[in-house]
């Protein structure tokens, strides 16, 4: 039994591409972003009534970069940027620094096992920032190196589940602030 494919014909596939240009415009217009990216735009979208309301949040960046604690000091760079001071712009108080203090072949990578956060107590924190008096708190999740302070699928082995402190750093922190203190995280 053999199969024929009939063309199209002109009207046919008329209708086939108006259909299609319609359903691509239509699911275009539902997923188009609300604001554009300007600062007119942003600066137009309302802020969350807690958020304007709170004199004093906390922001911590954590990750990787804490094992080395080293920036070079203020004329150099921050800490949270050694990876990129050393590698991406190879600054030399970077190289001396690693140079220094680890041995040749010494990777950024070898330094996640020592990033363990054994003294991170979640709800020792959450106690912490409310005594302070914080009404929000933020956690960075992802480094621009890409570790992630959770299991992430697309930080294969370089993140706090897989490779550190093996554990989920956001989950845990969140989980006690949410369920110790009225802060918003």
């Amino acid at each position: 039994d053999v199969h024929t494919i009939e063309p199209l014909s002109y009207d046919r596939a008329k209708m086939i591409l108006r259909t299609s240009v319609l359903g691509f415009l239509l699911a275009f217009s539902l997923v188009r972003a609300q604001y554009l990216p300007n600062w007119e735009s942003l600066d137009a979208r309302p802020l969350p009534e807690w958020y304007d309301q709170a004199k004093f949040g906390i922001i911590l960046h954590w990750g990787v970069y804490s094992v080395p604690s080293y920036g070079g000091g203020p004329a150099h760079g921050q800490s949270e940027w050694f990876w990129f001071d050393w590698l991406g712009r190879k600054q030399e108080w970077a190289i001396d620094f690693l140079q220094r203090n680890y041995p040749d072949g010494f990777t950024y990578p070898d330094f996640a096992p020592s990033f363990t956060a054994e003294l991170f107590d979640p709800d020792e924190w959450a106690e912490l920032f409310q005594a302070a008096g914080a009404r929000y708190v933020v956690l960075t999740s992802k480094h621009h190196e890409g570790w992630t302070n959770w299991k992430s699928p697309t930080a294969w082995n370089w993140n706090s589940v897989e490779n550190g402190p093996h554990r989920d750093l956001i989950d845990a922190l969140a989980t006690s602030i949410r369920n110790k203190t009225s802060i918003h995280f």
